[in-house]
């Protein structure tokens, strides 16, 4: 292909966000995030691998094989990423990311969310890596090896936990992988782990339109063990809980046509034309199109939770550095419990959205005095962060001198330490609220009925 200049006009969106992701790349593969041990109770290790490729321009489209990808050629990886980077194709391309719907598995904590592909840690596996790369291969089929992708580093590991915080479960670790090829071999999902497979744009990613909230019915997670009652309490009490969420539009989609939710089973149709409620009364009403079960692509894609708390660490090293500043806390629909809660949380949020602020603000003085001083390669002394090892106090506006790389770690988890400490006593006060509210209104109703009988 005859290389060319591009313009505005052949390239609708910014230049400015290949290059940038060039730059993070390059950051993350020079200083990876440490390794965190697992809680002596909590042995668990779980990978995943965010995967990113360049969907290229109509007007640069690759060759069939550009001839890129061994490894043998570069002497390092920051060698293939600058190399990579340099091609036209790649230029004027638009980076996207993998993302998997899990399938529907009853019991399973994370049935049906959008999650990136991964899973635990086997004894046969050498690390954490290892994991991720195997994980992916079983799940979507792309084999990660230096063929056709470049290991770039990884992002910050944490503990996950359920209950609130109560509970650990796992540490999590996160790795990113740069397709280096757009000749990738068709997706191969594994039907009894994911349903659907989804290349999504990093513009649709940063861009504010695309923010909202997930519903998400905690009871069944804290009252999981409960006979009933104490998940009836805890459903009454709390309603259902808002996280903050990205909705996902893809630029290409794969289905596992083999998983049941992809179609109705026939004893999902003989279900529905047996029932004499929806045969006598509805059918009628909305026609026999109300048979139809909805299609797999009639279902909004959310990005919420434990995966974007992941993508917003990684979003927020990308200019113009909003990801985590556009981020909230949970909160939950009851209108008393919202109060509550915001109440209660108040002076703690205010104080984190400062030391959030106050990070942002050091790493952009470092990067000026930086700047300043003439420092060639861009690297930059990174201040110590009043949130401990708030990556976003010195990761947004240079690389990171390797005398600090221990300190890093995610943004979420700081800002959310002792939030859940909160939500528990505002879901305490609230009932105790209830409670009382429902007995003053008893005995008044009572002392009315006893004066009406005298």
């Amino acid at each position: 292909m005859a290389r060319r200049e591009g313009t505005a006009r052949d390239h609708p969106w910014s230049l400015d966000l290949v290059q940038n992701l060039r730059k993070v790349l390059l950051d993350l593969s020079a200083y990876p995030y440490p390794y965190t041990e697992s809680p002596p109770e909590t042995p668990k290790r779980a990978s995943v691998t965010l995967i990113i490729r360049i969907q290229p321009h109509y007007k640069f489209w690759p060759p069939k094989s550009n001839g890129f990808g061994e490894k043998s050629q570069f002497i390092s990886d920051e060698d293939r990423i600058n190399a990579f980077f340099d091609q036209d194709w790649v230029k004027f391309g638009d980076p996207e990311v993998l993302f998997i719907k899990r399938a529907a598995r009853k019991g399973d904590k994370w049935t049906s969310h959008v999650a990136f592909p991964g899973g635990g840690r086997d004894k046969e596996d050498a690390d954490d890596k290892a994991a991720a790369i195997r994980e992916a291969y079983e799940e979507v089929g792309l084999e990660l090896s230096d063929d056709i992708a470049i290991s770039t580093g990884n992002l910050p590991q944490r503990v996950v936990s359920a209950n609130w915080g109560k509970s650990p479960l796992m540490v999590l670790c996160p790795y990113v992988f740069l397709l280096t090829s757009h000749d990738i071999p068709p997706l191969r999902l594994q039907p009894s782990e994911v349903a659907s497979a989804h290349w999504v744009p990093v513009r649709v990613l940063l861009s504010p339109s695309q923010r909202t909230f997930w519903y998400q019915d905690v009871s069944s997670r804290t009252s999981r063990n409960d006979l009933g009652f104490k998940k009836w309490v805890h459903r009454f009490t709390t309603g259902d809980m808002l996280f903050a969420a990205v909705r996902l539009i893809p630029s290409e989609s794969v289905y596992c046509t083999s998983t049941d939710e992809f179609v109705p089973t026939k004893a999902d149709i003989h279900d529905l034309a047996d029932d004499p409620i929806n045969t006598n009364l509805i059918v009628p009403l909305v026609g026999a199109s109300w048979y139809k079960p909805s299609s797999p692509v009639d279902v909004p894609l959310l990005l919420w939770g434990l995966t974007l708390g992941i993508m917003s660490d990684f979003l927020d090293l990308v200019p113009p550095h909003t990801a985590i500043r556009a981020w909230v806390y949970p909160t939950f629909t009851p209108l008393d419990l919202r109060f509550v809660l915001w109440l209660m949380s108040y002076r703690f949020r205010t104080q984190k959205q400062k030391e959030l602020e106050d990070g942002y603000k050091a790493a952009e003085l470092a990067a000026e005095d930086s700047q300043q001083a003439g420092d060639v390669n861009g690297e930059v002394k990174a201040p110590v962060a009043k949130i401990d090892g708030m990556g976003a106090g010195w990761r947004l506006y240079g690389s990171v001198t390797p005398d600090q790389k221990s300190f890093r770690s995610d943004t979420i988890t700081p800002l959310m330490s002792g939030y859940y400490n909160i939500v528990r006593r505002a879901v305490e006060v609230t009932l105790i609220g209830r409670l009382g509210i429902a007995a003053v209104a008893l005995w008044f109703t009572y002392k009315g009925w006893k004066a009406r009988s005298v």
